[in-house]
């Protein structure tokens, strides 16, 4: 169930990094995946990012994105955890320089939605079940008519979901 634009089955997290939505419906879910360190997925330094509490000297590649600020709506982690940094009427910063059928900026009217993986690993079975679950709810409240990658609305900058993203999974595409 969706409530105060919070999805009240997900850990609530909040991240500085939002503001608001510009006066658009949103009408688009941008499918993403990150792994912190690259192909590292038993920590919490997701969270740690998405909230610019984030060591960087934790690993060598965290020095690399210590000036990023950046954000998601939802996280579904390996083992179908769900946390929510941003409300989904607020603006998350998660598709970065953008374009969809013409419209720039997809944040603005957009949700974002973080699969713990990366482009060379494949997803597990229960972060299909929960995407699945999350958009059908997304869908009755928001009017969603596009569930895209980050690599199809920023094709130049991005690869992510990547090929081991099985879009057949997703049974609420449209």
């Amino acid at each position: 169930m969706i409530n105060s634009h919070r999805l009240e089955s997900a850990k609530q997290i909040s991240s500085p990094n939002f503001n608001k939505r510009p006066n658009q419906a949103i009408s688009l879910i941008v499918i993403h995946n990150i792994s912190l360190p690259p192909g590292k997925f038993n920590n919490n330094h997701i969270e740690d990012f998405f909230t610019n509490q984030l060591d960087t000297n934790q690993h060598p590649y965290f020095k690399t994105i210590k000036d990023l600020k950046v954000s998601t709506h939802l996280l579904i982690k390996r083992n179908g955890m769900i946390i929510q940094f941003v409300p989904f009427n607020q603006r998350a910063w998660h598709a970065g320089e953008s374009n969809y059928k013409g419209k720039h900026n997809c944040n603005d009217f957009s949700i974002g939605i973080e699969l713990q993986g990366d482009d060379n690993t494949p997803y597990e079975s229960v972060q299909y079940e929960v995407l699945n679950k999350v958009v059908d709810l997304l869908k009755s409240h928001y009017p969603i008519n596009a569930i895209k990658g980050h690599s199809d609305i920023s094709p130049i900058r991005k690869t992510d979901p990547g090929p081991y993203f099985k879009w057949n999974k997703l049974h609420a595409i449209t």
